[in-house]
């Protein structure tokens, strides 16, 4: 029901050309890049904090701002957000009372298997070489996942070394941005 309504709500915001304060093109007007976290507080909150507009960065996110792997779709949307679009600075924005910190594997998969993922698959991905504990745990300290996920870019094989990238928390409530010192 909740996509029916958001459908119903599309269908006049195009017939109403609300989109028209919106339009911009590909490249982002500010040349940076933001990796920052999917929590719901953020979706208006950090452009707020930050003065963005729609067209000026590219915007990654994911659960708890972090790396999914050397070569997972982080790296891949900043190489394209590089490389293809011109982006020169990256920011590695975390928050405050983050749902990724202290998150547990086996609480997750748990829950899974309340919804009715067999075991046996759980153990086919195990198997297959996924480590659960790995993929699906948290991190226990924001401010060390910050500087660890900004260590691992600037020292990426694939990332130009001429890329300035820094790291932040935002206060999920007030927006006030507080800088990670990264040697």
């Amino acid at each position: 029901m909740i996509i029916e309504d958001m459908l119903e709500y599309n269908r006049h915001f195009v017939n109403n050309k609300g989109y028209e304060s919106h339009i911009t093109d590909k490249y982002p007007d500010k040349k940076l890049a933001i990796l920052t976290c999917i929590d719901t507080r953020l979706t208006t909150l950090l452009p707020a904090a930050l003065g963005l507009r729609n067209g000026d960065v590219k915007l990654i996110k994911n659960a708890g701002a972090v790396l999914d792997g050397p070569n997972g779709s982080v790296i891949r949307s900043l190489m394209v957000a590089i490389y293809e679009l011109g982006a020169n600075e990256v920011m590695v924005v975390a928050h405050t009372d983050c749902g990724a910190c202290h998150m547990s594997a086996a609480k997750m998969i748990a829950k899974m298997k309340e919804r009715g993922i067999q075991q046996r698959t759980i153990d086919l991905m195990r198997y297959c070489g996924v480590n659960f504990e790995q993929w699906l745990g948290g991190f226990e300290d924001t401010e060390r996942s910050v500087r660890q996920t900004v260590r691992t870019l600037r020292e990426h094989p694939l990332l130009p070394k001429d890329i300035e990238i820094s790291g932040y928390i935002i206060d999920s409530v007030t927006g006030q941005l507080t800088a990670v010192d990264v040697k």
